[in-house]
């Protein structure tokens, strides 16, 4: 038997995992919400099945939730576990090769049953040895028979009995890193409010597991893992989804505007629509349209109507937009696109992380169809980017897509509440003039076209996917469609100097640059870190503006030896920069396995680069 060990640590990597239905997505949220409370900053990564009802006890229905929290700036949900609560067999199958050395293993031993060890491929009745696991702190808790137990007397059926082993398993985590319950408490007070007995039997499991620990002080590892020291302010724990709706309500608070989301549900950008559809207090419309087009057609209705009009998607439905993102392009009316990309091709994988979707945010539509493309790094970042996105289509009158995507969307950390007054300044822009107004008349400086509304007298105009001249009368004149053309391309282009410098994380100068792009920011400036602090001369700069592309850019890419894109594709942001920035040798890492980057990755791969 070994003795109780206290682990203290800088930071800690917890993952939860078990079918669909042991409840491990709530578990971690409260597990990461009751460390931002108490202090600490994390980074969380939800990772679900790709299939609604996945075949129970086997490796592909496994749901897993895991949450890296620290004393200190966290950047990633960690590439290992130093803990994690496996519900059943095939969790440990899963998450084998993601456990970090020497960690701690929980697990439902009433769930490792033939049958189960079975379902989930193991040969043999030890699969903890047949994981290479036999090094780890195994520790086997009956959680099924134990909530059986414990809430036997409360009149409630076998099935949800079951449904609170999840809250056992939870309260025994909260033992072992000493996290409060009261907040966990209260979330299970507000979520069963009319059923007092669920509330109290899922009470009674959460402290059943806690007393648990206690009472197995001398098998139980316990950590310590100390506050952040963090910038002051009003905080809360948001994930990329909700803060891409909060950064458009924002927007829309800013420019003076109603907020119209036209949107079809898709996983996994449907928590924006549902965000935004609780939001009616704040004058928020919102429309579930009966497919895709229909989504972005009444928003481009609602821009051409003078709201701040959005339409939210995921890869498959960005290309059923496509036509009418050129309508918008053509129209030139302000209007946001958000995709959160997920794994393809066609249905693929719904639930994975993917950046496969870039080119087609820059090129999938037909004719010469240029937008501004953004795109937002990690799960806080997309309120601003959101916000952006919304400053650049109203002050540019000019579609713009905002690639997140299903590790930023699901994922979460804390984030600082910002002030309205922090926030920069939406000036749309609307047509003031009568007497010289015309449709396509545009500013010298930006070439934005001003925005005339139905109701404003003086102002009646056509626009329309037809080519238009100056007034907004067809036309079918070749040099007017050539000079048509290439002033919707030098827009998007003059949009440079709305946006920053591209800014880099280490020296000026060096001996290889990490290059990447949207959501891989976190563990490529921490593959970066990591180098550093081995003496490499290796700096780090990544991409929130892809069209236009930062204007400083060549000039630091010129002051490396080697430049490493680092993307969740085949190289699609790298093949883009050898078409816009010409005259570098662009390697690369990539990664298509539906899941993000590890830090180790990118450091192995940048050190094999160091070493040719």
């Amino acid at each position: 038997m070994k003795d109780a060990r206290v682990i203290e640590m800088d930071e800690v990597a917890i993952r939860f995992s078990g079918d669909s239905g042991d409840g491990m997505q709530l578990t971690g949220t409260l597990f990461s919400d009751a460390s931002a409370l108490y202090g600490n900053d994390i980074s969380t990564f939800p990772d679900y099945p790709s299939e609604i009802r996945a075949p129970q006890g086997t490796v592909g229905g496994v749901s897993g939730f895991q949450v890296q929290f620290g004393k200190k700036e966290v950047t990633t949900p960690g590439d290992f576990a130093h803990v994690l609560v496996a519900m059943n067999p095939a969790a440990v199958k899963a998450n084998a090769r993601f456990m970090n050395p020497g960690g701690t293993i929980v697990y439902d031993s009433d769930s490792f049953t033939e049958k189960n060890l079975k379902k989930a491929g193991f040969k043999t009745d030890d699969p903890f040895k047949e994981c290479n696991l036999e090094d780890f702190t195994i520790i086997a808790v009956p959680v099924t028979s134990l909530t059986q137990e414990g809430l036997k007397g409360f009149g409630l059926d076998n099935k949800s009995i079951l449904r609170s082993k999840n809250m056992f398993s939870l309260g025994l985590v909260c033992w072992m890193f000493s996290r409060p319950l009261d907040y966990i408490e209260e979330f299970i007070h507000n979520k069963f409010a009319r059923k007092p007995v669920i509330v109290d039997a899922n009470i009674k499991a959460l402290h059943d597991g806690y007393n648990y620990g206690m009472n197995l002080q001398h098998l139980t590892p316990t950590y310590i893992v100390h506050s952040a020291d963090i910038e002051k302010g009003t905080y809360r724990n948001i994930n990329g989804n909700q803060a891409t709706a909060w950064g458009l309500l924002a927007a829309a608070e800013k420019s003076g505007l109603e907020l119209f989301l036209g949107s079809y549900p898709i996983t996994p950008a449907t928590d924006i629509l549902i965000a935004l559809s609780e939001r009616k207090d704040l004058g928020v419309k919102t429309f579930q349209a009966e497919d895709e087009i229909a989504g972005i057609s009444s928003a481009i209705g609602a821009a051409f109507a003078g709201d701040l009009a959005v339409t939210t998607t995921s890869g498959p439905g960005l290309a059923l937009k496509s036509e009418a993102i050129g309508l918008a392009v053509m129209a030139e009316l302000p209007l946001v696109i958000v995709n959160v990309q997920r794994g393809g091709p066609s249905t693929g994988l719904p639930t994975k992380t993917e950046q496969s979707d870039l080119l087609q945010a820059l090129y999938g539509r037909n004719g010469e169809s240029p937008v501004v493309v953004l795109a937002a790094g990690t799960p806080s970042d997309c309120f601003y980017y959101a916000f952006m996105a919304a400053k650049i289509a109203l002050e540019r009158m000019v579609p713009v897509i905002l690639l997140t995507d299903g590790f930023l969307g699901n994922g979460s950390e804390p984030w600082r509440i910002p002030e309205m007054k922090e926030m920069p300044s939406i000036l749309p822009r609307f047509a003031k003039d009568a007497n010289s107004f015309q449709a396509y008349n545009r500013d010298p400086n930006s070439l934005a076209r001003e925005w005339a509304v139905p109701g404003m007298k003086g102002f009646e105009h056509r626009i329309g996917g037809l080519e238009k001249n100056i007034t907004g009368n067809v036309s079918h004149d070749p040099e007017n469609h050539q000079v048509n053309t290439r002033i919707r391309e030098e827009k998007v282009q003059k949009v440079k100097d709305l946006i920053p410098e591209l800014e880099l994380f280490g020296d000026i100068e060096g001996d290889v640059l990490v290059v990447g792009w949207g959501g891989t920011y976190g563990h490529l400036i921490s593959a970066a870190g990591e180098l550093r602090k081995e003496g490499k001369r290796v700096s780090h700069a990544h991409f929130f503006y892809i069209k236009p592309l930062p204007g400083n850019s060549a000039g630091i890419f010129q002051r490396f030896k080697k430049i490493v894109v680092c993307e969740l594709n085949q190289g699609q942001f790298a093949s883009y920069l050898r078409d816009k920035i010409p005259g570098f040798k662009y390697y690369q890492i990539n990664k298509m396995k539906g899941l993000p980057f590890t830090v180790n990755e990118i450091v192995d791969g940048v050190k094999k680069l160091m070493e040719e």
